[in-house]
C-alpha cells in the first residue's frame, strides 16, 4: 500500500489518496482465481480446469477484481489511516479510480474527531441535596423485612377475612357461557390485594373452607378484553383453604434473626444509616451529573452526526446482548412491544449525544490537565474489568485496545479533578406534595 496524499479540504473530514501497488493487486487476483476457478464451468474444459485467460475472455478481464479488492481493503485502509495520523470516527466513503500499470488508485473519505475547546473545567458549580431518612421510611423498610420473614399459618377455625391468602377454584360465565381465561383451580388470592375484578375479593370474605358459592361482578368498561367490557359475570367459587401471614415481633430476637446486631435498637439505627448512605450516594451522583452538564456547556465542538449514530448503535447492540443473556431476542422484543430499530435508536439518541459530548469534553480537559496513566493504573483497571465480566486479566488484555483502557482511566481521573475543584452548595431536601407531583406529571 502507498499513501499518496492526505487532504483536509472539508471540515471534520479527511481524504486519503491511496495506491495499491500492481504487484500486490495482481497477487491477490491470482489468489481469487485459484480459489474460484474450481467452481467455474466452461464448455470444452473440465469443470475447474479452464485457463484464467479463457475465463477472463468470456467474463471480462476484471472478473476477479472486485473480490481481490474487497480482500485487500481492510488492511490497506487500516494502514493508510495509521500512516496519515488521522483520528477517524466513521466508516470510509470509498471511490475506486483507475486500475492500470501502477496498480489500483482509490480515495477514502473519513469523518475525523472534531477540534474541541473547553473553556473551563475547574470551579464548576453545583447544588447538592441533603436528605435524611425519616422515621416513616425507616419503619417502612423494617416492615418490608418483617413481611419477608413472616410465617404462613393455616386457618381452620374461622371464616375468610381481609388480608387472608385463599386457595380457590373458580369458573366464570357471561350470559351462561364460559369465557376464555375465566377458570382456574388452586389459585392463590390475597383478599384485599385488588388483583381481581372489583367486588370479587369482597364476596369471598365471610366464607369458610369447603364453601361453594357464586360471586357476581361486572367487568369494568375499560377492561382489556373487548368481549367482556361492562358485562355482568357469575363466578362459581369453591374455597379450598385459608392462610394468613403471622408477622414476627419487633424485638431483639427479630434483630438477631435478620441482622448481625443483638438488639432491635442497634438494628433500627443501622437501617437508618443505610438509607442515609443510599441518599448520600444518590446526591453524589446527581452532583456529578450536574457538573458534567456544566462541563458540556463550557465545551465547543462541531461534532459529526456519525459519532452520535455510532454511539446509539453501540448502545442498541449492548441492549441486544443483555436481552440475549435473558433468552430474549431483539426481534421478539420488537414484535411484542411494537418497537422498531428506528424507534429504539431515536429513543437512545439523546443519551448517545450526551455520552459523546461528555467523552470529548473529558478527553480535552484531561489533555489540558496533562493527565498520565501509569502501568499500575492499567493493571488496576484491567483487573477491575476482568472481575466485572468474570474473565481473566490476560483475556481482557488480548480483547481490549490498551489505548481505549488508558482513555477511560484518564476520563475517570478527570472527573475526580472536576469534582474536587467544584463549588458545591448544599440544600435540604423538601418532599414534594402529592398535588405538586400530579401537576408536574401533567405538564
Amino acid at each position: 500500500m502507498s499513501l499518496k496524499n492526505v487532504k483536509n479540504e472539508e471540515k471534520n473530514k479527511v481524504t486519503l489518496e491511496i495506491v495499491i501497488p500492481k504487484a500486490d493487486f495482481d497477487a491477490e487476483v491470482t489468489k481469487v482465481f485459484k480459489k474460484k476457478s474450481g467452481s467455474i464451468a466452461i464448455n470444452g474444459f473440465r469443470k475447474g480446469k479452464a485457463p484464467r485467460s479463457v475465463i477472463e475472455k468470456i467474463y471480462g478481464k476484471g472478473v476477479f477484481y472486485e473480490d481481490a479488492l474487497n480482500n485487500l481493503l481492510p488492511a490497506v485502509l487500516s494502514e493508510a489511516v495509521k500512516e496519515s495520523g488521522a483520528e477517524v470516527v466513521s466508516q470510509p466513503e470509498l471511490e475506486v479510480g483507475d486500475i492500470n500499470d501502477e496498480g489500483v488508485s482509490l480515495t477514502a473519505k473519513y469523518f475525523v474527531k472534531p477540534e474541541v475547546t473547553v473553556k473551563e473545567y475547574k470551579g464548576l458549580e453545583a447544588e447538592r441535596t441533603v436528605r435524611e431518612a425519616s422515621d416513616e421510611e425507616v419503619d417502612a423498610e423494617i416492615q418490608r423485612t418483617r413481611e419477608r420473614n413472616a410465617r404462613t399459618v393455616e386457618v381452620t377455625d374461622r371464616a375468610a377475612q381481609d388480608k387472608d391468602i385463599t386457595d380457590i377454584d373458580y369458573e366464570g360465565s357471561v350470559d351462561g357461557e364460559l369465557f376464555d381465561g375465566g377458570s382456574a383451580k388452586g389459585h392463590k388470592l390475597t383478599l384485599g390485594s385488588g388483583s381481581f375484578i372489583p367486588g370479587f375479593e369482597d364476596q369471598i370474605i365471610g366464607h369458610s373452607v369447603g364453601d361453594e358459592f357464586d360471586v357476581n361482578v361486572t367487568f369494568p368498561e375499560d377492561y382489556h378484553a373487548e368481549n367482556l367490557k361492562g358485562k355482568a359475570a357469575v363466578f362459581k367459587v369453591k374455597l379450598n383453604g385459608i392462610e394468613y401471614k403471622e408477622l414476627p415481633e419487633l424485638d431483639d430476637e427479630f434483630a438477631k434473626d435478620v441482622s448481625e446486631f443483638d438488639t432491635f435498637d442497634e438494628y433500627k439505627a443501622d437501617v437508618k444509616a443505610k438509607i442515609n448512605d443510599r441518599y448520600s450516594k444518590m446526591a453524589d451522583n446527581e452532583v456529578e451529573t450536574k457538573l458534567i452538564d456544566a462541563l458540556i456547556e463550557n465545551t465547543e465542538a462541531d461534532i459529526p452526526q456519525c459519532m452520535f449514530d455510532e454511539e446509539a448503535n453501540a448502545m442498541l447492540r449492548d441492549y441486544e446482548q443483555r436481552m440475549a443473556q435473558q433468552g430474549i431476542g431483539l426481534d421478539m422484543y420488537m414484535k411484542y412491544t411494537g418497537m422498531t430499530v428506528e424507534k429504539m435508536t431515536e429513543q437512545l439518541m439523546p443519551q448517545a449525544q450526551r455520552q459523546v459530548k461528555t467523552r470529548l469534553a473529558l478527553e480535552k480537559a484531561a489533555e489540558m490537565e496533562a493527565i498520565e496513566v501509569s502501568d499500575a493504573d492499567m493493571d488496576e483497571e484491567i483487573n477491575s474489568l476482568a472481575e466485572s465480566y468474570g474473565m481473566k486479566a490476560e483475556d481482557i488484555k488480548n480483547m481490549v485496545d490498551p489505548k481505549l483502557i488508558a482513555a477511560d482511566i484518564k476520563n475517570k481521573k478527570m472527573v475526580e479533578i472536576i469534582k474536587s475543584s467544584a463549588k458545591i452548595t448544599e440544600k435540604a431536601y423538601v418532599e414534594e406534595k402529592p398535588e405538586e407531583k400530579a401537576e408536574e406529571k401533567a405538564e
